[in-house]
């Protein structure tokens, strides 16, 4: 159970002895997204509280060039979406040997990193405190795709000027995209080339354990942790960033644990990850969600279906004029779309990624990862995810130019 297992170790961290500065573990710890790219050298701009329809306040963060380029004009945009539980923060946190938001910026592309609704950056409204209304956390990833992007993607194109973008999403990222693109399909016309990076759709084959333990309870789960005061699943605090240095350094006796706990969630490759980066991850990551986010995945794995929000029959014959909610249409998915998956993904399973193939009119490459313990968080933090996947997503790009 991931960050709920991260949670019991709490009363054993606590009897360790932490350090006054936490950049003494590691420079990175603690620092924003933009303080992070700076510190590598890279420009960052911060474009804030950019507002949806429905008054939901967005950050997006940018690198508008990489290392000898920023003389030229006019670079293509790319556009990065992150995963349930994350942040723009996970495309820069390994450094621009393992990040692909730098290498993407060195390459020639103008960089926007997205951040949904209710996450570390975009955990505001123009009348909602998230702190005291219920009603702000009432949203899962439908609204994340069919408002919050887009919503940032017209900013980024209005911002440089540009008609299209190339998009490149993790994990929820990835499910927001086909939300948007099914549900908006207007959209597909201003996408160049779609990335995804662990697809999420169709979900009854995972392997997860927390999910298919939530799934069977996805009836109830909502109203438990709403009776208790947990609208929002799992906040970044200063918690996670003294479990992620007491516990998680070089010099802990808990360091296996610490890896053990993201192998749970991800999927078992030790050989991956590179265990001294715990501390960095874990001061950005969670950054907080909805809990319907969890519960509109546990719906999927239930009903073996991608379809909108279950509400309830009665809600549901009020919302949707049927007694279940309607499927999602892939079949509207028309943008140019590259499909990564890998073989040890406890979230985005083989067979669940070549149904979605199966349905999306436009996969211009369908490409699984050559390193059979490849899991789903190594998208984003593989000591090898350069070679094993980038170099590639960055070749088919240039098709598309």
């Amino acid at each position: 159970m991931f960050w709920v297992v991260v949670f019991a170790v709490v009363g054993v961290i606590n009897a360790l002895p932490v350090k006054d500065d936490l950049r003494s573990v590691h420079p990175d710890v603690g620092l924003s997204t933009i303080d992070m790219i700076r510190r590598r050298g890279y420009p960052a701009e911060e474009h804030g509280n950019v507002q949806t329809p429905d008054g939901y306040l967005l950050d997006m963060h940018r690198i508008p060039h990489g290392r000898g380029n920023g003389h030229i004009t006019n670079k293509p945009v790319v556009f990065l979406m992150h995963g349930l539980l994350c942040s723009s923060a996970d495309w820069v946190n390994m450094g621009p040997d393992k990040s692909i938001a730098y290498q993407l910026a060195d390459a020639g592309y103008d960089v926007w990193m997205g951040n949904a609704r209710g996450n570390t950056w975009s955990r505001k409204h123009i009348t909602l405190n998230p702190n005291r209304d219920s009603d702000f956390w009432e949203f899962s990833w439908h609204e994340i795709g069919t408002i919050d992007l887009p919503t940032m993607i017209d900013y980024v194109l209005r911002a440089t000027g540009q008609t299209q973008l190339f998009y490149i999403g993790h994990s929820q990222g990835t499910t927001s995209f086909f939300v948007m693109t099914s549900e908006k399909p207007q959209y597909n016309n201003k996408v160049k080339l779609m990335v995804a990076m662990a697809p999420v759709a169709y979900m009854s084959n995972l392997q997860n354990p927390f999910f298919q333990l939530l799934a069977n309870f996805h009836n109830t789960i909502e109203w438990i942790m709403s009776f208790i005061g947990f609208d929002e699943f799992l906040p970044s605090t200063g918690l996670m960033e003294l479990i992620g240095q007491a516990a998680c350094n070089d010099d802990s006796i808990f360091q296996g644990m610490c890896a053990s706990i993201l192998f749970l969630v991800a999927g078992w490759n030790s050989e991956q990850l590179d265990q001294s980066m715990i501390p960095v991850i874990t001061s950005n990551t969670p950054a907080g969600s909805s809990t319907r986010q969890f519960v509109h995945y546990a719906q999927g794995i239930q009903s073996a279906k991608f379809r909108q929000y279950d509400h309830g029959l009665i809600t549901n014959l009020i919302k949707y004029g049927s007694l279940s909610p309607p499927d999602y249409d892939t079949g509207a998915v028309t943008a140019p779309v590259a499909l990564t998956y890998s073989l040890n993904d406890w979230l985005a399973s083989v067979v669940d990624v070549r149904q979605l193939e199966n349905e999306l009119p436009n996969v211009v490459l369908s490409y699984l990862v050559p390193h059979p313990k490849f899991n789903h968080l190594d998208y984003l933090w593989a000591i090898d995810s350069r070679e094993l996947l980038y170099n590639r997503v960055l070749e088919l790009m240039q098709t598309y130019l």
